[in-house]
């Protein structure tokens, strides 16, 4: 399984790296959404982890141009991994196309039960993590 993690924050990344890997999930990182962007035209992913606030192009943006796109690749999963609790946070990234919001920070087994449960949602219904 591949997945793609768009954060800006380093520390971040390398904890969500540390955790998948540890689930045998290979995880590839790009800083903002548009270096997301070209990561998704460049490469296949199973699974989108998406922050929000980044400079450059946010992660709503991001998720905007992902479900914008012509091919297969704008159903792909995405997940928001955010530290903003705004009262309409989790209505606005589902209205952008998220297919969840997990907040800040990640614990690992609510990052697996989601991966997961958009994969299934997605219809691969096959998916095991450790």
């Amino acid at each position: 399984m591949r997945i793609l993690f768009v954060e800006d924050n380093a520390i971040n990344r390398r904890v969500v790296h540390e955790m998948l890997r540890s689930g045998g999930v290979e995880m590839e990182e790009a800083e903002d959404g548009r270096a997301g962007l070209d990561m998704i035209e460049a490469h296949d992913y199973d699974v989108i982890l998406m922050d929000l606030r980044m400079p450059g192009m946010d992660g709503l943006t991001a998720i905007r141009h992902i479900r914008a796109r012509p091919d297969a690749k704008a159903g792909l999963p995405v997940v928001v991994i955010t530290a903003d609790d705004g009262a309409n946070i989790d209505a606005e990234c589902l209205q952008a196309g998220a297919d969840r919001v997990l907040r800040k920070p990640v614990v690992m087994t609510s990052l697996f039960e989601t991966i997961v449960a958009v994969l299934a949602q997605a219809g691969d219904s096959q998916v095991m993590l450790a």
